[in-house]
């Protein structure tokens, strides 16, 4: 068995092509999987096979060149059994089908247990059921396979067709019964539906089979037949239909594709990162300088030189925007993963699921997609756990027995937005509000509005239920969820319905090297706001505030907005100002304002998180370098805003 290490001076150095490869291959073996699974039952489709084949031979030989012991047996053994469904030998049963699910969930579990440094799951069990599962199947489908061999060869191809009629209906002869009863006789080929005069429908089946007396023994069932004239093909390659063996060549061989594309090592675009902004921290610098000597130059070298600075910046911008796309992958690098996730979880609640998923193609920084993961994944779970009722409930209710689960990612501005939304019956706020009475905490009086309610389930050991099972944890999760998007300097939003479900809204920025800023100045301090998360700016008399409890409200837009004196906020010492600018961030009843003195401007900011918790400030996320030299601090807005919801319940009402 593995050692966990490689043995060999060459597998040590092919570890990260392995892992990079070895995850191609399984999102290939998910795809393949979803898409096998609603074939069961009739012709599975052969180039599904084909794929999920090569993908495990490929696993198999990567893993014996790694020493990946495990690995290595379970792709073998999985490859053995779908080579067997591809040589006609073995028969995909449901059963066949989960227990080869597994074995690749297995798989998967092992290559990451190598790649994190993890002691490497035991797989023995794994490769019984797999061994098992041939020899079973081998023995039940031998006879049947010889029978089907000798209909091949003699041509014996039927061709059988169906009609329904509700009187076959009330006796339970459905097009779904005959397409069983002929699997249990031959190799259906085909299946095609056709409208007959006087507008009915009929199946029309084309079967490979000898057993003629059990077709018209169905006669009275609506089932009918004939022989079908079947030409001799010729012979395929390597168990491929003839049409795709054609497309492989002569040889066998595919045509090679033109290699299109270049494995780069994250390391390598994370250094290329620093070195553009370097050379963001440099280009401000310059700009700096030239305005100090702008009086010393005569105009029209001045006009020459300014010219070179607007080139230089453009050039600098586009390098940039260039190297954060290179980083940039889909965002259905996470939605690949979900659908068995839904699909186990459904399953170990007995309830219906369907997922929809819509952007896949929505990117997003590598950095990024790594960390959002778990929260997509949490969520998920939650809305299959609180969110989608069980089918009765649902019927009862006037729904679709069938749940749904969305996820959908957009694009606005410089930031990417990813909805987990299901259409269960929203959240239980009675049962919420029990919760929080016994936990003690406090509530504002009337009904719980979506922002409280969103503050009261993502506190840290909240939770609904009693005990904990696999969809459910032991409320830790929405604390994570939110702390997880809100350090990534995005936002958490959540709208529930007890009639259309629940919404959660992440917003997260494309990317956290380098950004746009508005440098905002407090008395003798400067500071950073991420242009992505400020949605106006607007300049605020004093008079036009009003105070409540000790709280600043501005009446905009129709509804009252919470300001907060970012001079109160950081004990700075500031001019008494009858004049102010207020940067509004956050959106619907989350919005609030933050009171500066006076706008300085707007720059592109290289940012430096700030990570010790030994100097770590609420409300401060990072620290930048301005052209001048200054180091001035960035703005966590998303932190600012929860200071103001702590500091008192000012929700009734408020809108913005």
């Amino acid at each position: 068995m593995s050692t966990h290490e490689p043995t060999s001076p060459f597998a040590s150095g092919f570890m990260d092509d392995y892992f990079a490869e070895a995850e191609e291959h399984i999102i290939a073996v998910r795809r393949s999987l979803l898409a096998l699974e609603p074939a069961l039952g009739s012709r599975l489709p052969l180039p599904v096979i084909e794929e999920l084949f090569r993908s495990f031979h490929s696993l198999k030989g990567l893993s014996a060149m790694v020493e990946l012991r495990e690995a290595e047996l379970l792709a073998h053994q999985m490859e053995s059994c779908l080579r067997a469904v591809r040589d006609g030998h073995f028969v995909m049963t449901a059963a066949s089908f989960e227990t080869l699910v597994d074995g690749a969930k297995v798989l998967e579990s092992v290559i990451a247990a190598h790649r994190d440094g993890q002691p490497v799951p035991a797989v023995g069990r794994q490769l019984e059921l797999l061994a098992e599962m041939s020899a079973e199947q081998a023995s039940k489908t031998a006879a049947p396979a010889d029978r089907l061999s000798a209909a091949a060869s003699a041509g014996n191809v039927q061709r059988v067709t169906f009609v329904p009629s509700p009187e076959l209906v009330a006796r339970g002869v459905k097009v779904d019964t005959i397409r069983a009863r002929l699997l249990g006789i031959g190799q259906v080929l085909s299946v095609t539906p056709k409208v007959v005069a006087g507008g009915g429908v009929s199946f029309e089946f084309e079967i490979e089979t000898d057993d003629e007396e059990q077709l018209a023994a169905w006669k009275a069932d609506g089932v009918t037949y004939e022989r079908v004239a079947r030409p001799v093909a010729e012979a395929p390659v390597a168990g491929l239909r003839p049409d795709a063996a054609r497309a492989t060549g002569a040889t066998g061989a595919a045509t090679p594709a033109p290699a299109n594309f270049v494995r780069v090592d994250l390391a390598r675009l994370d250094d290329l990162m620093r070195l553009v902004g370097d050379m963001v921290v440099t280009r401000a610098r310059l700009e700096d300088t030239l305005q100090r000597v702008e009086r010393h130059v005569p105009s029209q070298q001045w006009r020459a030189l300014q010219e070179h600075s607007a080139s230089i910046e453009r050039n600098l911008r586009d390098l940039r925007e260039g190297v954060m796309r290179v980083r940039l992958v889909p965002i259905g690098e996470i939605f690949r993963r979900m659908p068995f996730v839904v699909r186990d979880l459904a399953r170990d609640t007995g309830k219906r699921v369907r997922l929809e998923v819509s952007g896949q193609s929505t990117e997003i920084d590598k950095f990024l997609i790594e960390r959002v993961m778990d929260p997509i994944l949490h969520l998920v779970r939650n809305a299959i756990s609180h969110g989608i009722e069980r089918p009765e409930q649902r019927v009862a209710a006037g729904k679709s027995p069938e749940g749904v689960i969305r996820l959908n990612a957009t694009t606005a501005g410089e930031s990417v937005v990813l909805e987990v939304s299901d259409d269960g019956g929203g959240v239980d706020l009675q049962a919420v509000a029990r919760r929080a009475h016994a936990r003690a905490m406090t509530l504002p009086a009337g009904p719980i509005e979506a922002r409280t309610l969103l503050d009261i389930i993502c506190a840290s050991g909240f939770s609904t239920r009693d005990q904990a099972d696999r969809a459910s944890g032991r409320g830790v999760g929405m604390a994570v969820v939110r702390s997880t998007v809100e350090d990534l300097g995005g936002t958490l939003a959540m709208e529930t319905d007890a009639k259309r479900g629940t919404t959660f809204r992440m917003t997260l920025p494309l990317t956290l090297a380098i950004t746009d800023a508005i440098i905002a100045q407090v008395g003798d301090h400067t500071f950073a706001v991420p242009q992505s998360a400020v949605r106006e700016v607007i300049e605020v008399e004093v008079g036009s505030l009003r105070s409540i409890e000790k709280h600043e409200l501005l009446t905009h837009r129709g509804g009252t907005l919470p300001m907060i004196r970012l001079s109160q906020l950081f004990s700075i010492r500031g001019r008494d100002r009858t004049r102010f600018h207020a940067l509004i961030v956050g959106a619907g009843l989350a919005a609030v304002g933050l009171l500066v003195d006076r706008i300085a401007g707007q720059r592109e900011i290289v940012v430096k998180t700030i990570t010790d918790p030994l100097i770590h400030v609420n409300g401060v996320s990072g620290a930048t370098e301005l052209g001048d030299g200054r180091l001035v601090l960035i703005l966590d807005v998303a932190a600012l805003s929860r200071t103001v919801r702590s500091q008192a319940h000012l929700g009734e009402g408020v809108s913005a």
